[in-house]
């Protein structure tokens, strides 16, 4: 019965006739609503896959690159001149090349003038003469003071085997007020990043200055503004650059303009993925090949190859001709820079053209982020633009002062260093005495015991120990630990080598923890945790751009407590069987790198929270661009200025790398001792979370981007603007209607 009144209920009224149209119309609506759904599905799905496939490519591009090529750097065809014909120089010749053959590359020269000569053209690294007995080894330190030390270690050997008296002689020494040869290699380094970043966040927030007739002035007015800053941060301010005012300026600003030439064809093509190859083009490999803090000649033959022509190693060798080499060498790498923009404008011009003939109705890409701060899109174009400029202004101003101002000078400043004599007062009469001749220098510690002094020199509690001679043992000794810091072993091992010379007594070393084979700078740490650091900024970075639905905590916590397990695996694969940079520690490293990745997150994800993509500085500035110095990882913070010893304890960066030191040297000493620094600031950050949270709920949705109408000339349609982002971004006006005259700005 129930059926029957189920079906006639069903039909239509009597006497109408049942309404087909309506019925299908039903059904298309249906279907439409099925359609968007599964296209709503699918578009969270992808943007998922991005949050966690951009952080992925884009930290183990990273890894790949700076662990692959400069965890164990050695000498690879480095060029070497050779000036003599007698049966030693010979035989110095001879060991030279069976030590290893791919070591050097020898140079023949016919006396000392032209082999002096061919140093300071760097047309080789080093030369050697041998004389009359003599050995006499030119390097220049203006040509990288890492290489010179590598010509010296490698020649030193074969030459003292055959009995000849060694001398070194270097022909182009850095200056006073670069001593370490870093400023041409952060200049660079700051001037890279202000070429590549402005245009792919352009491209994201405020596309229509893309147009070509807008890009080109604004790019060279950015050039200028850029060029002036880091003349400033490093001339008048830290003092690193003394003169070359106008050769400075000039590289810098042709060095950005190169740069964001180049950076401006790629967004045409790639689109946001434009920033990915600029990162492997100008970081990833241009680093190692730039010849700036490693001798190109000690990377894989390849790097060789792209130091002649990636902008990077451009930018970096100008910089060096011209503060210690008085220009000479400078025009080619100026050549790169100039052809490399000029070919990237031309090439622009060219498909902004076809484009335009091929769709002349285009009105280009539309903008992804709504504003920089997290915020409702600023309906002043002044805020927004605004915004635009202070990022990447941010991002140079930070990398020039505190890298440069940390790094620039490197000398022990209270390094402790323990004394060791038959009796307490003994050692303090000669640290009284050492401290005189050194003041402010060392931080002089006396002691009666050696084995005590070797607890403190293992535990890192002091950088080296020098124990005086005495009855029974009448050779001082300088007791180390290399992988504690190799900066601070070398200054350490430099300076008391002078001092027992003075004292015309015999010094020997004995080294507590040398580094491994595959670490032979002590680097390893240092880039692993920097991965570490990357990954757990970036996942909340891009997140919250790609797939904001991630951001409220219940979502957020696992999503990044699952990233944190995965990235962590990521780079211990990356670090141990890929390039060799780590043998074993799987489980330790896995661990302490997933706590390490997902605090960092956390905290970036607060700074998220208040200010938006604008919290890239602050997170930067914070895990990197202050806590590389303040990690000791390149050098110690006893070498620096001493607010970077009182971070030393403080941030994630040295605690992630002291943690990596303390696994895989020290059995992992102090490993609980750095989690729980990683854990406050985990667990702080989690707390400010609720709290923010709790006061202003997160969005899970972008603010909205209303076009505004902007007023053009009817010829310069948005396409000739070179608004196109890539195949697919361009957005046509349908038939019948006015073309678009440009892109508002949304």
């Amino acid at each position: 019965m129930s059926r029957k009144c189920a079906q006639h209920a069903a039909l239509p009224p009597e006497g109408k006739a049942p309404n087909f149209a309506v019925d299908a119309v039903g059904r298309d609506a249906g279907a439409t609503a099925a359609a968007a759904e599964k296209r709503a599905r699918a578009e969270a799905i992808g943007r998922y896959v991005a949050m966690f496939a951009m952080p992925l490519i884009m930290v183990g591009m990273m890894m790949l690159g700076y662990l692959g090529t400069m965890h164990a750097p050695a000498p690879n065809n480095m060029p070497i001149a050779i000036v003599g014909t007698t049966a030693q120089a010979n035989q110095v010749l001879g060991s030279l090349v069976a030590a290893d053959p791919d070591a050097v590359a020898i140079r023949m020269a016919d006396s000392a003038d032209e082999a002096r000569q061919l140093v300071i053209d760097r047309e080789v690294s080093g030369a050697v003469v041998i004389s009359d007995g003599t050995a006499t080894v030119y390097t220049a330190s203006a040509a990288g003071s890492s290489q010179a030390t590598v010509v010296k270690s490698m020649l030193a050997p074969p030459i003292l085997a055959e009995g000849l008296t060694l001398a070194t002689e270097d022909l182009v020494p850095l200056t006073s007020s670069d001593p370490a040869g870093l400023g041409a290699m952060f200049m660079a380094t700051a001037l890279v990043m202000a070429g590549y970043l402005p245009f792919s966040m352009v491209l994201s927030n405020s596309p229509e200055l893309l147009r070509f007739r807008r890009a080109i002035p604004l790019l060279a007015a950015w050039a200028a503004l850029v060029a002036a800053i880091v003349w400033t941060v490093t001339g008048p301010i830290l003092g690193v650059v003394d003169g070359h005012t106008l050769p400075v300026l000039g590289i810098a600003w042709l060095g950005v303009f190169a740069i964001g030439s180049v950076q401006l064809l790629l967004t045409r093509f790639l689109g946001p993925m434009a920033t990915i190859a600029a990162m492997l083009l100008l970081t990833v490999l241009g680093m190692p090949a730039s010849n700036m803090s490693i001798s190109v000649h000690t990377m894989p033959g390849v790097y060789t190859f792209l130091h002649s022509f990636l902008p990077t190693p451009a930018i970096g060798e100008a910089l060096r001709s011209v503060l210690y080499f008085d220009g000479a060498g400078a025009w080619p790498h100026l050549l790169v820079l100039i052809t490399g923009g000029a070919v990237a404008l031309l090439v622009t011009l060219g498909v902004d053209a076809l484009r335009r003939r091929r769709k002349p109705h285009a009105t280009g890409p539309k903008a992804s982020i709504p504003s920089l701060h997290g915020g409702p899109r600023p309906k002043s174009r002044f805020w927004r633009y605004g915004a635009l400029l202070l990022f990447p202004l941010g991002m140079v101003v930070m990398m020039i002062s505190s890298m440069l101002g940390a790094m620039s000078s490197p000398m022990p400043q209270d390094m402790p260093i323990a004394i060791v004599g038959q009796s307490v007062p003994q050692a303090q009469q000669a640290a009284d005495g050492l401290d005189q001749q050194m003041p402010g220098m060392f931080d002089l510690r006396a002691m009666d015991s050696v084995e005590d002094a070797k607890t403190q020199v293992q535990a890192r509690t002091v950088t080296a120990a020098f124990v005086l001679p005495s009855a029974d043992n009448p050779v001082a000794t300088l007791v180390t630990n290399q992988a504690g810091g190799s900066s601070a072993q070398q200054a350490a091992a430099g300076v008391f080598s002078q001092v027992a010379a003075a004292q015309k007594m015999e010094l020997v070393t004995e080294e507590l923890a040398p580094l491994h084979s595959n670490d032979t700078m002590g680097s390893v740490s240092m880039y692993l945790a920097m991965g570490w650091m990357l990954a757990g900024f970036m996942i909340i970075i891009v997140g919250s751009n790609a797939a904001p639905s991630s951001r409220p905590l219940r979502k957020l916590v696992p999503i990044v407590a699952a990233w944190s397990l995965f990235i962590s695996a990521v780079l211990w694969l990356i670090a141990a069987p890929v390039t060799g940079s780590v043998d074993g520690h799987f489980w330790q490293l896995w661990g302490v790198g997933a706590v390490a990745v997902f605090c960092t997150a956390m905290f970036s994800a607060v700074l998220e929270r208040l200010i938006g993509m604008l919290a890239i500085i602050p997170a930067i500035g914070t895990l990197m661009l202050i806590g590389v110095p303040a990690s000791g990882g390149g050098l110690s913070v006893y070498m620096e200025p001493g607010i970077f010893r009182v971070l030393h304890g403080i941030l994630p960066m040295p605690a992630a790398v002291e943690a990596v030191r303390s696994i895989l040297y020290f059995g992992g000493d102090t490993v609980a001792h750095h989690l729980l620094t990683l854990g406050i600031w985990g667990a702080v950050s989690l707390v400010l979370l609720v709290i923010i949270d709790a006061i202003k709920p997160p969005r899970t949705e972008l603010h909205p981007i209303d076009d505004e109408p902007v007023q053009s000339r009817p010829e310069a349609p948005a396409v000739e603007a070179g608004l196109d982002a890539g195949p697919g971004s361009e957005q046509v006006a349908p038939e019948g209607t006015e073309p678009a005259k440009e892109l508002a700005p949304v």
